[in-house]
């Protein structure tokens, strides 16, 4: 008999059956029971079969006993575009998506054959680690991943990795058997169903300043942890009677979400169910009282003090939703869950601490390592993350990513562009504007300006060499008359609008829409303007770029020189940088300001004309440099233990402590984002906002 799988049991609904008697007698025939036959003893899926009869049983009992929320839907597969085969021997199976327990997630897996015909399957070290659990420990060898799960610290299991196509495959063929996990390859979907586990008990201990939530289980279980989005809350009602309005309050406290994939007790779920609020009574709102009436009828107690209120339970609820157990989470701001597993007896331990990032050194692929530890800065204490990379590795390459091939309107999370790019690591570029989604910065990708430096601002440059260049850099473009009169040229393919000339090539998309009112637009064909026609209001009308020529855009005062260039007039482009050495370089991105230069600080944020808020605004922040070594170190700086992120001058100090002898900063705030492998390093994709352009990683498997 054919086994039946989660994932097509999901899909019952669709299946239609037009003669149930022509079906029975078509199934019943011997050549499709041979088939079938054959089918259950192929291997187009791996199924470990060590979990016993009676845990299956036990599974559905248990189902039967929890009421699931009637809120919640069994998730079901979504249908993900294949991505291109991973370029590796033997892969037979391959997909992008994972139903784990019933519950779809993304992740990178394949299936090989080896030559001695064993069939082994392999997960991204992304999705093991996101979705399973699985923590990544150090290593100084790419090819074995030493994990910690549910195992020993001194005595690690180790993981054979393997490079393809933009993921570091580990192969899980041993670990799955020995966990009693089941595995099956369903079209895209790699489904695995893990033992059903028993949740027996949560307890809440406090260890000095530490706060631990400790779970016990009866065995091992993937898990996962996610932050939630903060959510202002309305302060209390004014002391002030005349001014009752409730105003907006900054969040004290933030969500957190751990999904354990196993049933709690249901002595638990009673004990974490909050009480129902009470009922509301409507009570008539009293006439205001004369301003300042009630301090004249009850002057203030000196000796009276204000008690804070309580702090919230920091176990809001527990329950399970489709086999499931969520533990809800409020934590103070500042704090944040590290979660980590133990065996004998198996637990989950949920600290409460401020300082959640744990030291990582991992050799992640060939010329490139993983880093990520805590940095003081005075008293202060910074976690960093970072990668280093040696530019100089065999197949290693480093390009500008843009969100969008065919224009340069548009953002995306950097997690989605690198994927879609098959990067293998990439860190948030330059800025953008947000409204409008279009590049306020330099991006030069092999040897062709796709947008125009601005402000004078820093940028960095490079080559396929290994070579980098950092500085503050300008364009020179010149546009040369019949009569050799030269007319500058303010921006190439840029958001930023001032008054004069801009230029807009096929890089910008197929067409140009105005950016300001009453533009004139001259369309240059082949060094010969063919047109010029004048715009109006913006958002009337479009003007397409031809594929041998440009736009020339002309604004403000700058409209007034469109008599010098009439329908027909011959004209050629001038084009150099400021400094001269940018030009020799393919592959140039803007951001700024420019931190370290030859090992010495040399912020002047307002030499970039940044603002003042923006040069002393603590916030998260990234950066790039160039290393004492000549390697490539792409880092994201978060918010110091208690406190905010650090300002321009702590960041650039905080560079030139790692070594960096260049050091650009890039844009920062919710748009840090540092990728590697199908994963961010740095936070959780649902706080990383869209981005313009990035910096990618690119490897290519020796």
């Amino acid at each position: 008999m054919v086994k039946t799988s989660n994932f097509s049991r999901y899909n019952r609904s669709y299946v239609v059956v037009v003669n149930i008697s022509k079906l029975v007698k078509f199934l019943a025939s011997p050549m499709v029971l041979s088939v079938l036959c054959l089918t259950a003893l192929g291997d187009s899926a791996i199924a470990y079969s060590s979990v016993s009869q009676k845990l299956i049983t036990s599974e559905k009992q248990t189902k039967t006993k929890i009421t699931q929320s009637p809120n919640v839907t069994q998730s079901k597969p979504t249908l993900i575009p294949k991505p291109p085969a991973p370029p590796l021997q033997g892969v037979i199976y391959y997909g992008n998506q994972i139903s784990l327990n019933g519950r779809i997630v993304p992740g990178a897996w394949l299936q090989r054959r080896l030559k001695a015909g064993q069939l082994t399957t392999h997960i991204s070290d992304a999705a093991i680690r996101q979705f399973i659990g699985v923590d990544l420990l150090n290593s100084n060898i790419s090819t074995k991943q030493p994990i910690q799960w549910y195992s020993s610290a001194t005595k690690p299991p180790i993981l054979v990795s393997t490079l393809a196509g933009g993921y570091r495959y580990l192969d899980m063929t041993n670990f799955a058997k020995t966990s009693g996990w089941q595995m099956q390859v369903q079209g895209n979907t790699l489904v695995i169903s893990t033992p059903n586990t028993k949740i027996t008990d949560i307890t809440q201990t406090k260890q000095s300043l530490i706060e631990r939530i400790t779970v016990n289980l009866d065995r091992p279980t993937p898990w996962q942890i996610n932050q939630e989005p903060l959510v202002k809350q309305n302060q209390p009602l004014s002391d002030d009677p005349n001014n009752p309005v409730p105003k907006p309050a900054a969040p004290t406290t933030r969500d957190w979400t751990i999904t354990l994939n196993g049933i709690a007790d249901p002595v638990l779920i009673q004990r974490y169910t909050p009480p129902p609020p009470p009922p509301v009574e409507k009570i008539p709102t009293p006439a205001p009282f004369p301003e300042n009436l009630l301090k004249q009828l009850l002057p203030p107690n000196e000796n009276q003090q204000n008690t804070p209120p309580p702090p919230p339970p920091l176990i809001k609820q527990v329950q399970v939703v489709n086999n499931q157990t969520i533990i809800r989470l409020q934590v103070p701001i500042g704090l944040a869950p590290l979660v980590s597993t133990v065996p004998n007896p198996n637990r989950l331990l949920i600290d409460i601490r401020p300082d959640t990032l744990l030291p990582r050194a991992i050799t992640w692929a060939p010329g490139l390592n993983w880093r990520q530890q805590y940095i003081n800065l005075g008293q202060e204490r910074f976690p960093l993350v970072w990668l280093e990379i040696n530019p100089r590795t065999v197949g290693l390459k480093i390009k500008p990513i843009l969100t969008n091939s065919n224009t340069l309107e548009g953002t995306a999370p950097l997690l989605q562009t690198a994927q879609q790019q098959l990067a293998v690591a990439a860190i948030n570029g330059g800025y953008f504007n947000r409204n409008n989604r279009l590049p306020l910065g330099a991006i030069r990708r092999d040897g062709q300006w796709l947008s125009s430096p601005i402000l004078n601002r820093g940028a960095i440059a490079w080559n396929d060499s290994g070579q980098f260049y950092m500085g503050r850099l300008a364009l020179l473009e010149n546009l040369i008359t019949p009569n050799n009169q030269k007319l500058p040229i303010l921006t190439l393919n840029s958001g930023y609008v001032q008054s004069g000339i801009a230029r807009y090539t096929p890089a910008w998309g197929a067409n140009y829409s105005p950016l300001t009112d009453n533009e004139i637009i001259l369309t240059v064909q082949k060094n010969q303007i063919i047109n010029q026609l004048p715009a109006g209001k913006v958002g009337q009308s479009t003007f397409p770029i031809p594929v041998d020529g440009y736009l020339l855009t002309l604004r403000g005062n700058g409209t007034n020189i469109a008599s010098l260039l009439p329908v027909g007039s011959s004209v050629r482009i001038e084009s150099s940088t400021t400094p001269a050495e940018f030009s020799n370089y393919p592959n140039i991105l803007g951001a700024g300001p420019l931190l370290v230069q030859n090992r010495q600080i040399v912020l002047d944020a307002k030499s970039e004309q940044f603002s003042n808020a923006f040069i002393v605004q603590k916030a998260v922040r990234s950066a790039i440099c160039k290393t004492t070594t000549g390697n490539l170190m792409i880092a994201a700086v978060h918010s110091r233990v208690g406190g905010a992120g650090p300002t321009l001058a702590e960041h650039a100090q905080l560079m030139q402590q790692m070594g960096c002898v260049d050091a650009l900063n890039l844009d920062g705030g919710s748009s840090t984002s540092l990728y590697l492998g199908g994963q961010l390093l740095d936070r959780f994709p649902n706080t990383a906002a869209r981005v313009h352009n990035g910096i990618g990683i690119f490897l290519q498997p020796r």
